[in-house]
């Protein structure tokens, strides 16, 4: 357990991104999975969603002025279906993005959240219709994801939410970068290695 990695709850002000089924070609363009790093992938985030309402004279959620800096994202259903790219969730986080709060998410990018250190909590269609609306209807307003209490709350506005077990207890101990669980236990896997034939100790 690492008390720096411990995650408790996530404050911040949020954006909304309306609609289901969005998935990780939408989320971040098959043509940046090229990049052999992440950095930078942040201003790509739904670039091609973000040209298309742009040449309907429209303009999307993450390039509106009064949701710049958000860091906890509203999404519907499915969200982060189709391939299994860790780079749709390395763009959001590199955009801002801390912690989602959907209707469903795909079972792979759910996971890829989790080992980023994302936390990624369900919350009913009404709940998060508002959620939603008070976001648009007050984008300055702050929002606290609390994966204690396993709420969402905004001023007057508190809605219940869901997150497993297992990827909640890995946030609140400080256990969910399994990298750093490795790093760790340099010791003990070095203790393994030597007890362990195929590692040079043939008889």
């Amino acid at each position: 357990m690492s008390q720096d990695l411990v995650i408790k709850e996530v404050s911040g002000s949020a954006v909304s991104v309306r609609g289901n089924d969005i998935d990780t070609d939408r989320i971040i363009p098959a043509r940046f999975l090229k990049c052999v790093v992440f950095e930078g992938l942040g201003k790509h985030a739904f670039e091609d969603d973000r040209k298309q309402l742009a040449e309907k004279g429209e303009v999307h959620p993450f390039d509106k002025e009064e949701f710049q800096g958000s860091s906890i994202l509203f999404a519907n259903k499915n969200f982060g279906c189709g391939s299994s790219r860790e780079h749709a969730p390395q763009s959001l986080s590199r955009w801002g993005i801390k912690a989602i709060v959907g209707e469903s998410f795909s079972e792979i990018f759910f996971g890829n959240n989790i080992s980023m250190g994302i936390p990624c909590v369900h919350a009913s269609e009404e709940n998060i219709e508002k959620l939603m609306s008070a976001n648009e209807a007050n984008p300055a307003s702050e929002f606290k994801v609390d994966l204690e209490s396993l709420t969402v709350s905004s001023g007057d506005v508190s809605v219940p939410v869901t997150l497993a077990d297992g990827p909640r207890e890995q946030f609140l101990q400080g256990s969910w970068d399994v990298t750093a669980e490795l790093l760790s236990n340099g010791d003990l896997i070095e203790e393994t290695a030597a007890n362990l034939p195929y590692f040079g100790h043939w008889k």
